[in-house]
């Protein structure tokens, strides 16, 4: 027996009497109402499988008693509408305002059954969608890191498990594939989840503010410091301090950020009185720390101190099967941001963005979503709404990668530097400007273009 509710509204209590003893006998719990203002009051009070509603009617008719039921529902109930002096025109602004079928007076005893199993298997199958909506959510998005490509599940993976404990983390992965909202989810699954989460960028700081931003100074310690200064790990007392661009960290803080890790304290410049923290650190780099170990720019013993667990975070191309998902989630971002109603992209379009090389990993194309959004003129992105530095990109996959070419190391290398030579190109060699452009430091964009022989 089902325990399904059922609403009759009628103004005729001979047919209203009718429908009960026929649905209670199928296993329906029935309520009726005389009038739509009736109906109303129980709409709010239970929640109906399906709702037999009459036409004409005292007080409140059907048509404006369906009106009515969207006010006071977020999800219209499955109503089927009835009449004896309907005509088509009023079966069709019915259907029109959310009813889903309409049946007329007098009817057969089968037609009400059949119609209604019909209204109700279509209602646990909207249930069960939006269930497995949940699942896949849960599935596939982690504090709004989307994917479900296995290199993706497989940071996910790391994630929950590195959560459960305190332990450094050190996240690897290029510039935009969303490094920092890897350090935020691994806080948010933590016991750490209610207290500070902090950041800082330590290629963005210069060298001599750095220590003070990170630790702290006392009054007087130098000639700015007008008074005592909290430093971040401070701030961060009891939660986590997230390093981005940690390889970019200058050689003289690094050895004040092993003493943290060692001893669990802290010393305010000018202070001689060292300070107990109790804080969680994550940081993160887009360079090869090993190299930089080599090259002398990085302390070994802070490296093995900070390479206790590490997440590396794949780049776009390497995911291409989570571009379809990335684009939904930040299509319903946008559209409740911009308070529009975009649909998707259409065929050219889709096809540009799944053979895209996306440099700038996930931020490139969440920019260049946002500016196609803004552009659209209909409820479907077309290629007239796509920023026009996209639409004239000519770096291809193909015009990069030399045949036969499967190194991902090596064709990564070679998107890096056509990207740099493009940001320079563009800037017309002002390699500030070029690297706020690449969403790097101005450190990290000369070490690069050492690296890759374009530094003359």
């Amino acid at each position: 027996m089902t325990e399904e509710k059922i609403l009759v509204i009628d103004d005729e209590e001979g047919l209203r009497h009718v429908l009960t003893v026929m649905l209670e006998k199928i296993g329906y719990k029935v309520y009726t109402a005389p009038d739509g203002v009736a109906g109303l009051l129980l709409v709010g009070e239970h929640d109906f499988s399906a709702i037999f509603c009459d036409i004409k009617m005292p007080k409140m008719d059907g048509i404006e008693f369906l009106k009515e039921v969207k006010k006071i529902k977020e999800k219209l109930p499955t109503i089927i509408t009835m009449s004896a002096y309907g005509t088509i025109d009023t079966a069709i602004e019915a259907m029109k305002l959310g009813a889903y079928d309409y049946i007329s007076k007098p009817f057969k005893k089968d037609e009400i059954i059949l119609t209604l199993k019909k209204a109700v298997e279509r209602e646990h199958l909207k249930k069960e969608n939006e269930l497995l909506k949940i699942e896949v959510k849960d599935k596939y998005i982690l504090n709004n890191i989307i994917g479900k490509s296995e290199a993706i599940q497989n940071v996910f993976y790391s994630i929950r498990k590195v959560a459960e404990h305190k332990s450094t983390v050190l996240i690897i992965g290029e510039s935009g594939t969303g490094k920092e909202l890897v350090a935020k989810a691994v806080h948010e699954l933590s016991e750490q989840k209610n207290r500070p989460f902090v950041a800082i960028n330590c290629g963005a700081i210069p060298e001599n503010l750095l220590e003070s931003e990170l630790f702290g100074h006392k009054k007087g310690s130098f000639t700015d410091a007008s008074s005592d200064k909290k430093g971040l790990f401070e701030e961060a007392t009891n939660g986590t301090i997230f390093l981005d661009e940690i390889g970019e960290m200058p050689l003289s803080v690094q050895v004040k950020l092993l003493r943290v890790l060692q001893d669990g304290e802290i010393r305010r410049i000018g202070d001689v009185k060292p300070i107990k923290t109790n804080v969680r650190v994550i940081a993160a780099t887009l360079k090869d720390l090993t190299e930089s170990v080599k090259s002398g720019t990085f302390r070994q013993d802070l490296f093995y101190r900070l390479n206790v667990f590490y997440i590396k975070v794949p780049p776009l191309r390497e995911r291409r099967e989570d571009i379809p998902l990335l684009i939904e989630y930040y299509i319903d971002f946008f559209n409740l941001k911009m308070d529009k109603k975009i649909k998707g992209l259409d065929k050219e379009v889709t096809k540009k963005f799944l053979n895209h090389p996306w440099l700038g990993n996930i931020r490139e194309l969440k920019n260049v979503l946002e500016s196609s959004m803004i552009m659209a003129e209909g409820n479907m992105i077309t290629l007239s709404a796509l920023p026009k530095e996209f639409l004239e990109e000519e770096l291809t996959v193909d015009s990069i990668i030399d045949e036969g070419e499967l190194s991902i190391k090596s064709t990564s290398k070679k998107f890096e530097k056509e990207l740099i030579m493009r940001a320079l190109k563009d800037t017309k060699g002002n390699k500030t400007a070029a690297a706020k452009l690449l969403e790097i430091s101005h450190k990290t964009l000369l070490y690069k273009l050492k690296e890759y022989g374009l530094d003359d």
